[in-house]
């Protein structure tokens, strides 16, 4: 093996018999610095893939994938969930009526009973969301319109909203608050839930309305400007609100000054927008009953009271209410189980294949480099 010679040139960046830099006749040269990062010479590990490697990792990658795959699944499948569509896009529904007539320039009232039997007990805490189809939230400018400042309590953000907001930023020559497309589209229907008791009579379900709303939504990004003025009505009082609703900010909910104004949690939980176009966001919670033994929710007839708010016709949407039950997982999602299965049986059969080809053609091919 040849010694390579070191010249301290080389070092510079310059060529054997070049003349220095600055020097009469000089040529600046393109060749990179002599140092190791440049000229690639950083220590490297490179993996030398043999089949006493690659077909162990395949085994193991299916071995170790497939009962967390098939655990995920089964855990899934134990997750009792509910779903009925209410929009009332057929003749028979009992939504129909309100679907046909409403519409955001509707003063009067539609209320839609909506009857359904549950087949199984849901035991634990049930969460009862609202779901809406064919409704865009990823919209690029949709997503934009917000003003998050005017949504954290700054009070020279309330009277001059941003500019992303248009053309929900004013109205009747008033900053709109909260101003925005999410905030002028918040989803308004009021869903109640009453069990049929055999004997004829309904019964309401308590429906609990806080503890729905990610828990640094509701004490970081969004506050209530005035800072200990809780009269909220002088707050907002040089505000107007968003175009489409009905009352104003502060009337959201009045009963509960936690619940009030921008930290109302059913806004809150409106205004974190979906990524994909048919989606479900929490409404509710019904609270298991003290008594262990009592389902929360029983098996029997139901009746879900709708006051009907939100028209979803112009965008051919479609409405739905969901019930579900949690697991240590989350709500029910069968996708994460059946993709570690997949993965764990695909890395399993590439190791069968490649055991079998090894196995076949592994000893001829060692034969003949012995050979050679």
């Amino acid at each position: 093996m040849m010694a390579s010679s070191y010249n301290a040139k080389d070092e510079d960046g310059l060529h054997p018999g070049s003349v220095g830099s600055g020097g009469p006749g000089s040529v600046k040269s393109k060749k990179p610095d002599n140092t190791a990062f440049k000229q690639q010479r950083l220590p490297a590990w490179q993996p030398i893939l043999t089949a006493g490697t690659v077909l162990p990792a395949f085994f193991m990658i299916g071995l170790i994938f497939i009962p967390i795959g098939i655990g995920l699944f089964v855990t899934s499948n134990n997750i009792k969930e509910f779903e009925i569509d209410y929009t009332g896009v057929d003749m028979s529904s009992p939504c129909y009526i309100c679907a046909q007539n409403y519409s955001w320039d509707s003063t009067s009232v539609c209320t839609c009973s909506v009857p359904f039997t549950l087949d199984q007990h849901f035991d634990s805490n049930v969460f009862m969301y609202y779901g809406l189809s064919n409704f865009y939230q990823n919209h690029r400018r949709y997503v934009k319109s917000r003003d998050d400042s005017q949504l954290n309590g700054d009070k020279s953000s309330l009277l001059s909203p941003s500019k992303e907001c248009e053309p929900y930023r004013t109205s009747e020559n008033k900053p709109i608050a909260p101003c925005g497309a999410i905030a002028n589209s918040l989803f308004n229907d009021t869903l109640e839930l009453f069990y049929i008791h055999p004997n004829g009579s309904r019964i309401a379900i308590h429906l609990v309305k806080t503890g729905i709303a990610w828990w640094t939504d509701k004490h970081v990004k969004f506050r209530n400007p005035g800072g200990s003025n809780s009269n909220l009505s002088v707050v907002f009082q040089d505000t107007s609100k968003p175009v489409n609703w009905r009352k104003a900010v502060y009337e959201l909910d009045p009963a509960d000054p936690e619940n009030n104004g921008f930290i109302n949690e059913d806004f809150i939980v409106w205004m974190r927008t979906a990524a994909l176009p048919t989606f479900r966001k929490l409404y509710r919670i019904i609270q298991k009953k003290k008594d262990n033994m009592t389902p929360t929710l029983p098996p029997g007839n139901y009746s879900l009271e709708v006051t009907y708010n939100y028209p979803v016709r112009s965008f051919d949407g479609r409405k739905r209410m969901i019930l579900s039950t949690i697991s240590w997982m989350g709500g029910k999602n069968p996708f994460l189980g059946i993709a570690y299965i997949t993965v764990g049986s695909v890395c399993f059969f590439l190791g069968v294949v490649l055991l079998i080809i090894h196995h076949k053609y592994g000893n001829r091919n060692n034969s003949a480099d012995i050979t050679n």
